[in-house]
């Protein structure tokens, strides 16, 4: 036996020599993999300064030294990569996503927090952007909900001072102002914390809208998230 059948860690064979080589191997493995924390499970080219410890989910089509690697874990290693497996049920942290995530055998199914045998699955996520307000008595986001999206409530903190004309600020969606707050505060660090009494379906994508009380809007940007549930259909 070459390596043990979780991690694939290398073990030291009878009258090896160099032993330290294989030990410090697996050490560097366990860094990587036992925390779980996964820088990104999208990059597919490698980058370019290799920090040991850090770890990777290497995405379909990546390049370089991932090339070929697809699916697997890349682990930072003395300057280089080291790589393994990850089997159904293991979890980790996305950290350019913000989510747990938890693989089903192919994949890492990010938000995730339960999975069938047939991988239906309830996941927890959260979009977050930096909006910035636009002239006028009302500013629309993006779309940040995505559809099929069961919102429980929604956050947002002023990251640069809002101006105008204005008294205060609400938090809502077209056709619902005010539904995650009212009399919201302009300076810098001023927040809304909107928690549903009765969570909202989302059946198509769905701006934020912010209003105006009192005037106009005329600059600031406000950092929102919005909280939601999302459900995994089962595989055929």
């Amino acid at each position: 036996m070459d390596e043990t059948t979780q991690l694939g860690l290398p073990l030291v064979q009878a009258a090896q020599a160099q032993k330290h080589v294989t030990v410090n191997e697996a050490l560097l493995r366990l860094d990587g993999l036992v925390p779980m924390v996964l820088q990104s499970v999208s990059l597919a080219t490698p980058p370019v300064a290799v920090v040991d410890g850090l770890c990777f989910g290497v995405p379909l089509g990546a390049v370089n030294a991932w090339a070929g690697r697809d699916g697997s874990l890349a682990i930072g290693t003395n300057g280089g990569w080291v790589f393994a497996a990850p089997a159904r049920g293991w979890r980790a942290f996305i950290a350019d996503l913000g989510v747990a995530a938890i693989h089903d055998g192919n994949t890492w199914r990010a938000g995730q927090v339960s999975m069938t045998p047939h991988n239906a699955g309830l996941a927890i996520q959260t979009s977050e952007i930096d909006h910035v307000l636009t002239p006028g008595p009302v500013s629309t986001t993006v779309a940040i909900i995505p559809s099929n999206a069961v919102v429980v409530g929604a956050t947002a903190r002023v990251v640069s001072d809002i101006t105008g004309t204005l008294t205060s600020w609400q938090l809502g969606n077209p056709g619902a102002p005010g539904r995650y707050g009212t009399g919201l505060g302009l300076a810098s660090g001023s927040f809304a914390r909107g928690v549903l009494g009765q969570p909202t379906t989302f059946y198509t994508p769905e701006p934020m809208q912010l209003d105006a009380t009192g005037g106009d809007f005329a600059a600031g940007t406000v950092r929102i998230a919005v909280h939601y549930l999302t459900i995994a259909l089962p595989d055929l």
